[in-house]
């Protein structure tokens, strides 16, 4: 999983739904995937399709899914809003 996505690609796509997406409980809702963050910020997170994606300090990140479908599901959304950037 290491290098899989790069660590621009993730922020690109942070700032793409936070600027874009739609106030929900959990965060900002954009094309199927939501983005919050943590309280001081360092941490970000982007979650949909099953998968929740952390990304943090010193661009290392961790994708938590249960089978590999929800993780493909997940690549092609994020995809998607890259495509639009």
């Amino acid at each position: 999983m290491k290098n899989e996505i790069d660590g621009k690609q993730i922020l690109a796509v942070y700032e793409r739904i936070i600027q874009l997406g739609k106030n929900t409980d959990d965060g900002k809702h954009y094309m199927g995937l939501t983005a919050f963050s943590d309280i001081d910020g360092y941490t970000i997170y982007l979650k949909g399709s099953g998968v929740l994606l952390r990304f943090g300090f010193h661009n290392t990140y961790h994708l938590g899914y249960e089978h590999d479908k929800h993780k493909d599901d997940f690549l092609k959304k994020l995809s998607n809003i890259l495509n639009e950037v």
